[in-house]
């Protein structure tokens, strides 16, 4: 429907508003009918391709240099001049398909998200998204700016991170000390930044009509099939069945390292008193032995692994002046996801390439839906992308050792598994946290305009949910802890998805270990998908269930500790 567009990056990021009004005002003037209705969504489908690819090789550029004023400027252009734009002329597209009555074939979850935004958008919270957008990338410049000397070598923080997994207490303490004066350092100017953040986030609500900032972000977020009281359960659940759990991995570290109590230096190192695991020596190893374990998972993960490393689709290394974390975002017009992160040469690298692998391969299997509105990463709920992460985190796990091209020995692949079922059990605490935290932000914004009062909240859910990690005398640094976590800043609400799918991940896992081949065939069963059923109906899918409570959590708790017994006498 839709002519000339263009398809290569550069052509792409060279596009103009100018470039994309004209194929609006095709979409705008058409009349729609029940025989071209799904023609016109094929077209404005193309049209948004092209303008999340340019907003996404953009926001890369701007994680990948920090500091580079050009690619700044560049984004700042997009956001201001273009995607404002953009924006209300999607929204009259939006009008114009629900006021039509038509219902597209196979495109019902496309027109309940489509709803859902038109309903939640205001002409009046276009600048002020522009705004957090500019926010977003301040937070990202503080963090991605900060870096320590250790023996007079300028590392990032990922490069300090192998530090806290040395033998050697002392070193481990000098380092997280080091660590921990550097992030204190911005402290004010987070707690400044944060300010910013909640004005801008509760004019967006008050716009909207919104009884507060949470019911925006769950129209945002699309977020039909469950609610914040179901959050809360969660955390209930989680207070329950997995702080009890984690209590018993921390006070066996504690019994193993010989120690009065577990401080924040002695939470990654190894307590069998072996060496830190050494996965790899260079990027390109990590690489290599990643598409190895894919390709042992699926044959075609390999390949799809392998087109990345082709199209230099990978920036895996940690240094100055690149923004902290890591994420998969999708190239729409290629269909090709992109992979960012920090590497620390530590295990913690090979789960983050094994997560980040799971994003992306959802990417390319999801790529066959036809519509943007039910294939992109905006529309795929994050509450089962997640699950096709951490999942293959799990699915991976049998492939890790050098027998089946990966990095370890089977003692080393024991350690390695423990360490990251381990990871599982006191993730959910923190996670509970994290979420619990966003939920008392919003729903008493005026305290929590207060950075000063956000620390003090933080410090009481940590007394709540991690309480067996000793912060005795460090009360600052618990206090703070909060502004290390990117989402609370950058993506609001956006923790508890991680949560949920942990359990539908663990529940694949738990299939696999019964037959690895079928639960892996049902994986990409629901992958496919993209966006064209419901969440529970992807979860149900995989194979799994969606859920919140305490029964289903402690059954897949209790089966992790087996598992983790398991491979302790492996090691032993």
């Amino acid at each position: 429907m839709l002519k000339n567009l263009p398809s290569t990056p550069d052509a792409i990021l060279a596009m103009e508003w100018k470039d994309y009004e004209t194929h609006f005002k095709v979409l705008q003037s058409t009349e729609l009918t029940s025989e071209n209705v799904n023609d016109w969504l094929l077209g404005w489908s193309d049209l948004a391709d092209r303008l999340d690819e340019q907003y996404t090789r953009l926001f890369v550029a701007t994680t990948q240099f920090t500091e580079d004023n050009e690619i700044e400027k560049r984004f700042n252009h997009f956001v201001e001049a273009i995607q404002p734009q953009a924006r209300t002329e999607e929204q009259k597209l939006k009008e114009k398909i629900l006021a039509s009555g038509l219902q597209p074939a196979n495109f019902k979850m496309g027109l309940k998200k489509m709803r859902a935004e038109a309903d939640i958008f205001r002409e009046e919270n276009l600048e002020l998204l522009v705004d957090e957008q500019k926010l977003n990338a301040e937070y990202n410049k503080i963090i991605g700016s900060q870096t320590m000397l250790w023996n007079g070598e300028e590392r990032t923080a990922s490069q300090m991170y192998p530090l806290l997994q040395e033998q050697d207490r002392a070193i481990r303490e000098k380092a997280w000390q080091i660590m921990t004066e550097a992030r204190l350092k911005n402290r004010a100017a987070i707690n400044d930044l944060w300010k910013k953040f909640m004005a801008v986030r509760l004019k967006i609500a008050a716009n909207t009509d919104m009884p507060n900032y949470r019911s925006y972000a769950w129209a945002q977020k699309f977020r039909f099939d469950y609610s914040p009281e179901d959050c809360k359960t969660f955390h209930k659940a989680i207070e329950e069945v997995v702080v009890p759990a984690a209590r018993r991995i921390y006070e066996k570290r504690r019994e193993k390292l010989g120690i009065q109590s577990v401080r924040p230096w002695d939470q990654f190192v190894d307590i069998s008193n072996a060496d830190p695991l050494k996965p790899y020596q260079t990027i390109d190893e990590l690489k290599s032995k990643a598409k190895d374990i894919f390709s042992k998972v699926d044959p075609q993960f390999g390949k799809y692994f392998q087109t990345m490393i082709d199209e230099d689709l990978l920036d895996l290394d940690s240094r100055k002046n690149k923004a902290p974390g890591g994420y998969n975002l999708i190239y729409g017009v290629s269909q090709r996801p992109f992979i960012f992160m920090n590497n620390s040469d530590t295990h913690g690298d090979v789960i983050t390439l094994l997560h980040e692998g799971g994003h992306a391969f959802h990417a390319f299997e999801a790529g066959v839906v036809p519509y943007f509105h039910e294939r992109s990463e905006n529309y795929v709920p994050a509450e089962f992308a997640e699950v096709a992460s951490m999942a293959m985190e799990l699915l991976a796990s049998p492939y890790i050792t050098k027998e089946h091209g990966g990095f370890y020995t089977e003692a080393e692949a024991a350690r390695a598994r423990l360490e990251h079922l381990e990871g599982i059990i006191t993730f959910w605490p923190y996670m509970a946290q994290v979420d619990a935290f966003q939920h008392w932000i919003y729903e008493n914004p005026q305290d929590s305009s207060d950075p000063i009062q956000c620390e003090n909240k933080w410090g009481e859910l940590w007394d709540r949910f991690m309480a067996y990690v000793d912060y005795s005398g460090l009360e600052d640094a618990k206090k703070t802890y909060w502004h290390r976590q990117l989402h609370i800043h950058t993506s609001p609400f956006y923790y508890i998805e991680y949560g949920i799918a942990e359990l539908g991940a663990v529940q694949v896992w738990a299939n696999a270990l019964k037959d690895q081949k079928q639960a892996v065939a049902e994986y990409r069963k629901a992958l496919a998908l993209g966006s064209t059923v419901s969440l529970p109906e992807l979860f149900e899918a995989a194979g799994i269930k969606f859920a919140f409570d305490s029964k289903t959590l402690k059954t897949h708790v209790d089966l992790i500790e087996a598992e983790m017994e398991k491979l302790e006498k492996l090691i032993n």
